[in-house]
């Protein structure tokens, strides 16, 4: 959208700003310009990003992600030089430990196993049902504090930060731990949103290494001089946080799934849900933008549609048109068998065709059977999505009317019409990239672009205005499920 606009009370601006949006997969870097009728993003630069192995294990390539998201800084810089901010956000629970400035080692990847030791090593000192009363957060073998417990190279640091303001770091200078990924860790009490300092120390981790926290809005320092000294503003740094800032959430009993990499399905709340019900059912109870609380669920999402594109395409040494793959995998029947989306055997990289026909007890599929095999995946995650939508529902006393899916999967039609198919509820689908939207509309909002009292509400208008979704409206029963 675009138009006469007038923003903070000046007729005519456009304010543009930077956002820095790193997925598991992908990075890009956007230039966001926002007025009250205009919402626009320009992608600047795009650039892979995932696991690396090592001698040791899984890591990121920090170095190379780090000179991506300067070089795409430089060139928002070039193309639109009223930048008035940047704003970083990422995927969750990864760290980078400093000492003197400097990184200790390369970050380790959420994926790599010897997260399995320190699962051990917590649930030894503190139980998880006392974890969970906490931190309130569901049990996930990578969450940062069991990736703590067995990383020795912890006590050695000055200050642990994660991906996000690792990268504001190396921007500003300065290390902080935004609020909103903060909360991932399982170091931050669930009530207070503060750092539990009793709870670091109880299982040997120095609560020194743990950064002054900042909210979305914060500023935490500038740019060097050679790009322009620059504000950087705490946004929801963790991707998801950002994701639903751009939910435009239509009912108040709507469900909402960022879909990437990940399917984050949940609810936004005024407050945690910490009872059993909801930790035996692994619900988590991260930070959102303006202290409100995203209760949701992990979901393994387009991770394993990717992977097993990835496997045939090194298999038979040719690229494939995922597209073209989607609708020949809409045009087939049904699958009568399904696979749970989250079985641990599908969590690390590497032949995931052969693991999901494991589950499934089929033969790896040929070149003709690839539709079918791609119509399995998508039933799989969207019966895992539906089931996600209903529990998160019934552990918040909502009956949920409509879904939102946003980020990648909003792409996918046949993923969207199957979550609405399994779930019996309408899918609005999109913005494909809410991630990106939201870490501007936080920036933006912090200039004043919307008055200082702007609520999410007041910015989740204008996405849907600038936005509108698309309608996938149930068929009917389907009966397949997980074997």
């Amino acid at each position: 959208m675009s138009g006469s606009v007038s923003v903070a009370g000046v007729p005519g601006t456009v304010r543009a700003v930077a956002a820095v949006d790193l997925g598991a997969t992908s990075g890009r870097v956007m230039i966001g310009r926002v007025g009250d009728d205009t919402l626009t993003l320009e992608e600047v630069a795009r650039f892979p990003n995932g696991p690396v192995e090592r001698a040791d294990g899984w890591h990121w390539d920090i170095e190379a992600l780090w000179g991506h998201v300067r070089t795409g800084l430089v060139e928002a810089l070039k193309r639109e030089p009223a930048i008035e901010s940047v704003g970083i956000d990422s995927w969750a629970v990864d760290y980078g430990l400093l000492r003197g400035g400097e990184l200790l080692a390369e970050p380790f990847h959420y994926r790599d196993a010897r997260t399995a030791r320190g699962v051990d090593a917590v649930h030894a000192a503190i139980p998880f049902e006392e974890l969970y009363r906490r931190n309130g957060l569901q049990f996930l073998p990578f969450n940062t504090l069991y990736q703590y417990a067995s990383d020795p190279r912890v006590g050695e640091a000055e200050v642990s930060v994660l991906i996000p303001d690792l990268i504001a770091e190396r921007l500003t200078g300065r290390a902080v731990a935004e609020r909103t990924n903060a909360s991932t860790t399982g170091l931050l009490d669930v009530r207070t949103g503060e750092w539990d300092s009793a709870l670091a120390e109880a299982l040997g981790i120095p609560a020194s290494v743990l950064p002054p926290l900042v909210d979305p809005g914060q500023a935490i320092g500038e740019t060097s001089a050679e790009l322009g000294a620059i504000p950087v503003v705490a946004v929801g740094s963790h991707d998801t946080a950002s994701a639903i800032v751009a939910v435009p959430l239509s009912t108040p009993n709507a469900a909402y799934i960022s879909c990437g990499t990940w399917g984050l399905v949940g609810l936004e709340l005024a407050e945690p849900i910490v009872t059993d019900a909801a930790r035996e059912a692994n619900f988590t109870n991260e930070g959102g933008v303006d202290g409100r609380v995203r209760f949701l669920h992990n979901v393994t999402g387009l991770w394993l549609l990717s992977e097993t594109v990835r496997a045939w395409e090194k298999e038979y040494g040719a690229p494939i048109d995922l597209p073209l793959l989607l609708a020949s995998a809409g045009a087939v029947a049904p699958p009568a068998r399904l696979f749970d989306a989250n079985a641990p055997e599908l969590a690390a990289p590497g032949d995931m065709p052969g693991r999901i026909a494991a589950l499934i007890g089929a033969d790896r599929p040929g070149r003709a059977g690839r539709p079918m095999f791609a119509r399995i995946i998508v039933e799989s995650i969207a019966a895992a999505f539906a089931r996600a939508v209903r529990t998160a529902g019934g552990l918040a006393g909502r009956e949920v009317d409509v879904i939102h899916l946003v980020g990648g999967g909003a792409r996918n039609a046949l993923l969207c019409q199957a979550t609405a198919d399994r779930a019996g509820v309408p899918v609005l689908a999109g913005p494909v990239e809410a991630t990106a939207l939201g870490n501007v509309l936080v920036q933006a909002r912090a200039l004043g672009c919307f008055g200082a009292a702007a609520s999410l509400e007041d910015l989740r208008v204008r996405v849907a205005r600038a936005f509108p979704p698309v309608r996938y409206t149930p068929r009917g029963s389907v009966v397949a499920e997980p074997a």
